[in-house]
């Protein structure tokens, strides 16, 4: 699978959201509380060639892999491969035991919509011929608010962008962890490993912080 998204730091995710309600947006996943452990070997020999190795607990276990990077346009594309596992914790002991090493700990809160490119309702079978039908994840991390679009095409996601008047130059061409480390070379007494709502409690992030800018005004 070809995962092709866009990010956005947005100030007001309330307003998306309500702007995707007006669109006649699908919630597919209501908010949910995501915990993520990023594992690598031990010479960084992942994290060094841009891959990723994910295990992820949200309403169940999964196990993701994502190549390198392509950034085009201020949109990522990368190989993803990602699938359930049954148990978390077993899942965790099983990459230890053959070698692999757990980098950091991160959380984000997640809302899921879907929406056509087209701005019609996201159902299949009202689905325009031509159109695409996009992911839209409106993320909250401890750090910051962000919404990130998810679809085939790059036309697709300028589309739903517009549509949820993001300013398109505002597109953040980085992960999450690049974000955090932008913020952690500011505030070099935070845990490294742990970029979680409690690590992080009572900080007050700015975009300039994280060397972006808001794309919602």
């Amino acid at each position: 699978m070809q995962e092709t998204e866009v990010k956005f730091h947005v100030r007001n995710l309330e307003r998306i959201e309500s702007r995707l309600l007006d669109l006649d947006a699908h919630l597919i996943q209501p908010r949910i509380l995501e915990t993520n452990i990023r594992f690598d070997l031990p010479d960084g020999g992942l994290r060094s060639e841009g891959r990723v190795l994910r295990l992820r607990q949200d309403t169940a276990a999964r196990l993701t892999y994502k190549g390198a990077s392509k950034n085009e346009q201020g949109v990522l594309s990368r190989r993803e491969v990602e699938f359930v596992v049954e148990d978390f914790e077993k899942a965790k002991l099983f990459l230890e035991a053959l070698g692999y090493r757990k980098l950091f700990h991160y959380e984000k809160y997640r809302t899921t919509y879907i929406l056509e490119s087209a701005g019609l309702p996201a159902v299949p079978q009202r689905q325009a011929a031509g159109s695409q039908i996009c992911h839209i994840m409106l993320d909250e991390l401890p750090y910051g608010n962000f919404v990130e679009i998810e679809g085939d095409s790059i036309e697709a996601l300028r589309d739903i962008a517009q549509k949820l008047d993001l300013k398109w130059d505002a597109a953040i061409a980085t992960s999450y962890h690049a974000l955090f480390e932008r913020l952690r070379a500011k505030h070099p007494q935070l845990d490294p490993a742990q970029i979680s709502f409690a690590a992080l409690n009572g900080m007050n992030v700015t975009a300039g912080e994280l060397s972006v800018q808001a794309a919602d005004g």
